[in-house]
């Protein structure tokens, strides 16, 4: 006879693990966003430390220059991601258009005042060694631009006219400008950006079929218009042709990648550094993570950057504000696009565009604005209603503890 009995199961069993407790409960996506970004700047640190020192001597005669600068970037970038993430939605919607002013004011005043930097004339020089780039603050501009255009429609975004205008005009205008600077990996940074926003305002997919099209046509013509770019194109599609020449950055990338094994060589024993790698510190870092920190160090940078993904994206899901769900997929767009372009040109899977790894690499330029834009989300997830009920109920707590 079959026992029909319902059975009970214990309660241990029916409770959910600590993993989902976890991340039920309302600040989880805030201290996600929080613990990545400083987890991934610390690391960032460390590695500049290595893999400046050898150049940093050459240069500047201390084998601790650069890592000094990227310390100070890093503590201005946290004191403005602190602010950031103390203000509210109301803020950046009344900020976006100054933001957007100022963006093309720098970008228009880099094509007069600018100074070349490697065949680049993207940088502002501003007092003694230091530098402003106009496209690293123009990313942020377009996301908190983009998202109160778009996030002010309402219903009218089901009308294409509604959805693209006069956001692609002014993007296409911005990536022109960029584009006029010789900085290529940023122009996709904002396309990335503004595809992330359209996405997530619900824009159809036929519209990014004739977008990337549009798109591939024109990179193929900036590629066949500089010689550069077509020499980095087919040297990323045979480096070894080209060793001693334009593939010679992407095959001592791998070797680097190559010789650190599973654990590395050790913490500042990279031997890529002391000049076979250019640009050891900054586009070419992840290199030397795999040198001297092995797999486990790749492999924790991927994660790292996983997580923040997954807090970035969860915030865009779950928020009911428009304006926040679009600026979070704009950022989002930004930081893992950019973290998958450069970690990509290291491994020999896109060419090479110059970017650099998001809170990891050296530059003040990249690094603050990335910080500032993280700290917007973080005051997004700290203003859902769930969030605000449980930071009244902290503070009411503490409040009767003290008395």
């Amino acid at each position: 006879m079959t026992d029909t009995t319902p059975r009970v199961e214990p309660a241990a069993a029916r409770q959910p693990g600590r993993v989902a407790l976890l991340l039920n409960h309302p600040l989880s996506t805030y201290y996600l966003l929080l613990g990545t970004t400083l987890l991934l700047l610390v690391l960032g640190l460390i590695m500049v430390l290595s893999a400046s020192s050898i150049e940093s001597f050459r240069v500047h005669g201390s084998a601790y220059t650069l890592a000094q600068r990227q310390a100070m970037f890093a503590v201005l970038g946290v004191v403005a991601m602190v602010f950031a993430s103390r203000t509210s939605v109301q803020f950046w919607r009344g900020a976006s258009w100054f933001l957007m002013g100022l963006a093309f004011v720098l970008l228009v005043a880099v094509l007069v005042i600018g100074v070349e930097v490697a065949g680049q004339r993207n940088w502002i020089d501003l007092f003694g060694p230091f530098r402003l780039q106009p496209s690293e603050f123009a990313k942020i501009a377009l996301v908190v631009w983009g998202a109160s255009l778009l996030s002010q429609k309402g219903r009218r975004l089901d009308r294409w006219p509604a959805l693209l205008l006069p956001l692609l005009p002014v993007a296409g205008v911005m990536m022109l400008l960029v584009l006029m600077e010789g900085d290529f990996g940023n122009t996709l940074m904002l396309v990335a950006i503004t595809f992330g926003m359209l996405f997530a305002a619900g824009a159809p997919m036929r519209l990014f079929a004739v977008l990337t099209s549009v798109g591939v046509v024109g990179v193929i013509a900036l590629t066949l218009a500089a010689p550069y770019r077509m020499e980095r194109f087919t040297s990323w599609l045979n480096p070894d042709a080209d060793r001693l020449g334009f593939g010679w950055q992407v095959t001592q990338g791998q070797y680097a990648l190559g010789t650190g094994g599973f654990w590395g060589v050790g913490l500042g024993a990279s031997r890529e550094k002391w000049g076979s790698l250019p640009e050891a510190h900054t586009d070419f870092i992840f290199p030397v993570i795999g040198e001297e920190l092995g797999l486990v160090g790749t492999l924790t940078v991927l994660a790292l950057f996983g997580l923040l993904a997954f807090a970035i994206f969860r915030l865009a899901r779950n928020t009911h504000d428009p304006f926040v769900r679009l600026a979070s997929a704009g950022v989002g767009s930004w930081i893992v696009m950019q973290a998958v372009i450069n970690i990509g040109g290291v491994l020999g899977l896109v060419p090479i565009t110059g970017v650099p790894l998001p809170l990891v690499s050296y530059g003040g330029s990249s690094l603050i604005p990335t910080l500032v834009a993280l700290g917007m989300l973080m005051a997004f997830a700290k203003s859902e209603p769930d969030a605000r009920r449980a930071i009244r109920r902290r503070s009411t707590a503490e409040s009767l503890r003290r008395r």
